[in-house]
């Protein structure tokens, strides 16, 4: 069984995989692994994968040591199933490379497009060759509240649940409309601008913020919160095939 751990901005997402099948995942803080002493000992792992975009602290290393297995680190150097373009390989996010990784899995006969919702919002674009062409990174829904709330005298922070009419007809639900429309129009526009070049394109949708939208589109979106995983899991079972 394969062990896959995501370290994200907000949270870790640790995951067990039989062959391509997720079987459970559990949930901790980024900063910490305590969920798996659990998952250790209650599955029969034996090799894992971990990617992070924060530094691990030297809690998390203790938690990694007691593995008694095979662990790949996911770094620039490690090797993966597509051919990546992009320029500057060592700041490329492991999420927005195991999510593109995915998608080319799940549809390697089309282009795909990925879209991950979460404390930033990036859109990937991976090619029917297996060929990663980069993507651009924007704000998320959570930062958008955050800045205008930071950066004026006046706008007060607007949690993101709430009333979201199509014109806002108070300061909060003004500012959690145009936040969160903001970023619909934002997506809309990416998969409109994208499928003019290419009509058979296929779009990903994943991230903790992708399933507040419902977009004209939505049944040509193929949505799946565990997207990055499974890029990770795959990443996993192509280093032990050709190791």
């Amino acid at each position: 069984m394969n062990l896959v751990i995501d370290i994200g901005n907000t949270a870790a997402k640790i995951a067990v995989f039989e062959g391509e099948e997720l079987i459970e995942i559990a949930y901790s803080p980024n900063h910490s692994l305590e969920a798996l002493k659990e998952i250790s000992e209650k599955y029969p792992l034996t090799q894992g994968i971990i990617a992070s975009v924060i530094t691990l602290t030297s809690e998390m290393l203790q938690y990694l040591r007691m593995l008694d297995i095979r662990l790949i680190q996911l770094t620039s150097e490690t090797p993966i199933p597509v051919n990546n373009l992009y320029k500057t390989p060592k700041t490329l996010g492991a999420d927005r490379l195991a999510a593109v990784i995915a998608a080319h899995t799940l549809s390697p006969q089309h282009d795909a497009l990925v879209i991950d919702a979460g404390t930033c919002i990036t859109y990937d674009y991976i090619d029917a060759n297996g060929n990663y062409l980069g993507g651009n990174i924007s704000p998320g829904i959570s930062m958008r509240l955050k800045a205008m709330h930071t950066f004026t005298d006046k706008l007060p922070l607007i949690p993101i649940e709430g009333e979201i009419p199509s014109w806002g007809n108070s300061t909060e639900t003004a500012i959690r409309a145009g936040a969160i429309q903001g970023v619909q129009m934002e997506i809309e526009g990416y998969i409109q601008s994208a499928r003019q070049k290419n009509p058979h394109l296929f779009v990903f949708l994943t991230g903790g913020d992708s399933f507040y939208f419902d977009t004209p589109r939505k049944n040509s979106i193929f949505a799946d919160k565990f997207l990055v995983l499974k890029g990770l899991n795959r990443i996993l079972n192509y280093n032990d095939t050709h190791s």
